[in-house]
């Protein structure tokens, strides 16, 4: 768990900024009689499994973010990191030309294979890239799910395996450096949805650090005892990696209180925070 008071005012100023405009997206849906989960649907009447909804995803031709939501059958939904509660997740991407210069797949040996599938691909970089064009061929990497109930509020995050989503594996501390790129603008079917899911990554920013650097952690020890068997990328044995809990209350009055103590501290006195 991420110590608040050892990060930097400027992280703890993100992260408030953040979860105000996380707040904000609420209760602008509330005041129009929806909700988050509502939102997603898009005023879906019923809802189909594995269906995407939007049926074409929301996605940003300027930040190249993306991010849809689904539901898995009853059955699925109880495994590792979810619970009866569940109603579906969103997922979460950045697209291969809005992720940060200096990013690189990662490679093992095992994906020097010919045709192996889960190879990386190589990013399609074109000098006036127009909305979704040549977006098949651009790799993505998947950030985070947010699991949520069927009243709309969210239960977890969590990360899966590269099979689940068919993306193209980054190290832990890119995908990281990924979340501040993940930006939706103004786009249909619902803004403030939008704003709602880029505030919760914002506001969760360091511990979602934390969480996916778990995920890589889980994945080479994974691979070392069951090297010999299967890659372990492709593993369906290994599909939601990672979890964190979300407390929303929780973690907003964490993140005020701790401005609060680092603002009212007097230079010098070991406040200082250990890292950025």
């Amino acid at each position: 768990m991420v110590e608040l008071d050892r990060l930097s005012h400027h992280v703890l100023v993100a992260m408030a900024r953040h979860g105000r405009a996380m707040l904000e997206a609420e209760q602008e849906l509330a005041a129009a009689g929806s909700s988050v989960l509502i939102a997603a649907l898009d005023g879906a009447d019923a809802v189909y499994e594995w269906q995407h909804y939007p049926r074409d995803d929301v996605y940003d031709p300027q930040s190249h973010a993306q991010y849809f939501y689904h539901a898995h059958p009853p059955s699925e939904r109880m495994g590792v990191g979810r619970d009866a509660r569940e109603h579906g997740h969103f997922h979460t991407f950045l697209r291969g030309r809005g992720m940060p210069p200096g990013v690189r797949p990662l490679v093992m040996p095992e994906l020097a294979i010919a045709d192996n599938p889960a190879a990386p691909k190589a990013p399609l970089m074109p000098s006036a890239p127009q909305h979704n064009e040549g977006e098949d061929a651009d790799p993505w990497s998947h950030l985070v799910a947010i699991a949520m109930d069927s009243g709309g509020k969210p239960l977890r995050f969590f990360t899966t395996n590269r099979w689940v989503t068919g993306e193209t594996w980054y190290p832990a501390s890119d995908v990281a450096a990924m979340l501040d790129r993940f930006t939706i603008g103004a786009i249909a079917p619902s803004p403030p949805l939008n704003r709602w899911i880029a505030g919760m990554l914002g506001l969760y920013k360091p511990l979602l650090a934390e969480l996916i650097a778990g995920r890589d952690t889980k994945v080479m020890d994974w691979r070392r005892r069951r090297r010999a068997k299967v890659h372990v990328l492709e593993d369906r044995r290994l599909e939601v990696i990672s979890t964190l809990e979300i407390d929303l209350p929780r973690l907003l009055d964490a993140v005020e209180a701790a401005l609060s103590r680092r603002e009212s501290a007097p230079f010098g006195n070991g406040a200082t925070p250990a890292h950025p």
